[in-house]
């Protein structure tokens, strides 16, 4: 039987909310902004800018598909990953529970946008002169600091399960 500590429950649970708010903030000012001057494309440093896009794809435009079909299966599939990702969470003892709660916040917020506009608006444009890495949101950054964040505690912690 899975036994559920509360108060970590509502710690991660705050946490996923959280995210999801302020990603939820920042979408809806960037699409308020280009509602009311039909476009973004606001430089903030020599090297970022704000400039909306609208994914269909997963991750940074991949797979991105014009077919319908297509785009609910891998809507459906991100349901499922959040899901195993909610269940792993809660049978976490340690760290990387904070990691899978920075990933399902960010996912959660994504996966808003696909059901609700049937796309995910992106608009930080991080470059270094004419080298554009993929415009993301601020649901992708705790996506991919909870991955980066997950790998290096799966190399610290393997390293020390192995001593």
């Amino acid at each position: 039987m899975l036994k559920i500590n509360f108060k970590k429950f509502f710690l991660y649970s705050a946490i996923v909310i959280f995210i999801f708010i302020l990603d939820r903030i920042s979408k809806i000012y960037i699409l308020n902004f280009v509602e009311i001057n039909n476009e973004v494309d606001i430089y903030i440093f020599s090297f970022l800018k704000l400039y909306l896009i609208w994914n269909k794809g997963v991750a940074f435009g991949l797979f991105s598909f014009e077919q319908n079909s297509v785009y609910n299966i891998i809507t459906i599939l991100i349901i499922i990953i959040n899901l195993v990702i909610l269940i792993m969470i809660i049978k976490s003892n340690d760290i990387k529970a904070y990691f899978l709660t920075c990933i399902l916040g960010g996912s959660s917020g994504n996966l808003f946008d696909r059901i609700y506009y049937s796309a995910v608006p992106d608009f930080i444009d991080f470059h270094i002169n004419d080298f554009h890495w993929f415009i993301f949101n601020v649901a992708d950054v705790f996506i991919s600091v909870g991955v980066i964040c997950l790998i290096i505690a799966e190399f610290i912690f393997n390293k020390t399960s192995k001593k």
